[in-house]
């Protein structure tokens, strides 16, 4: 369960008093992490992010790109697939990056990695593909991906849901910047349905 914290302070230059505090679902009267993020740069006098040790890189799910071929003939049959897939940024508020939030996170992550981040990357290729006789044949891409983790730091000029300062926890995740993405392949005997559909 995700909690936030909050500095209590009689102003943003007195000293700060970190306390933890559950989100809304649990104690009434907290905001969420959304209602905080969507608060960034509209009424706070600080808005910033600190990333939480180094990126994690990790394989995202393969997932069928391109068209099917289903060899419907007595011959081995080899095709060329052309696909294109689109790889987006997403994050653990389910809000758009394009808001003031993201513009700060893209920021700081640029100054402390030394590259900018992805946003959006499309993959296009040409894949060979060879079926037998009576097999549908399909082609897999699953892309190289970049979880960062985080918290916000909010300060609000007065008390926001009590409290002169706010952090929130916050996850990112993009396409690598160095695509070491996977595309694969496989054949399998077409179903009876398939078989009806595609061959006659």
């Amino acid at each position: 369960m995700r909690t936030l914290a909050v500095g209590a302070a009689a102003g943003l230059t007195a000293a700060l008093a970190l306390t933890p505090v559950p989100a809304a679902a649990d104690h009434e009267g907290a905001p969420t992490v959304r209602e905080l993020l969507e608060r960034c740069g509209e009424g706070t006098d600080v808005c910033e992010f600190h990333p939480s040790g180094e990126p994690e890189y990790f394989q995202n799910t393969s997932e069928p790109v391109g068209a099917p071929v289903y060899n419907c003939t007595d011959r081995e049959q080899t095709s060329l697939v052309i696909w294109s897939s689109t790889t987006s940024e997403t994050n653990s508020v389910n809000l758009s990056m394009t808001a003031t939030f993201g513009a700060i996170f893209k920021q700081s992550f640029s100054v402390s990695y030394g590259h900018e981040w992805t946003s959006s990357h499309t993959q296009a290729q040409r894949t060979q593909v060879t079926a037998q006789p009576g097999e549908v044949a399909r082609v897999y891409y699953g892309p190289r991906m970049q979880r960062v983790h985080g918290t916000y730091e909010l300060h609000f000029p007065d008390r926001e849901w009590g409290h002169y300062v706010w952090y929130a926890p916050f996850t990112a995740e993009g396409p690598a910047r160095d695509q070491g993405s996977t595309v694969t392949q496989s054949t399998v005997p077409m179903t009876d349905a398939e078989r009806a559909a595609y061959c006659g």
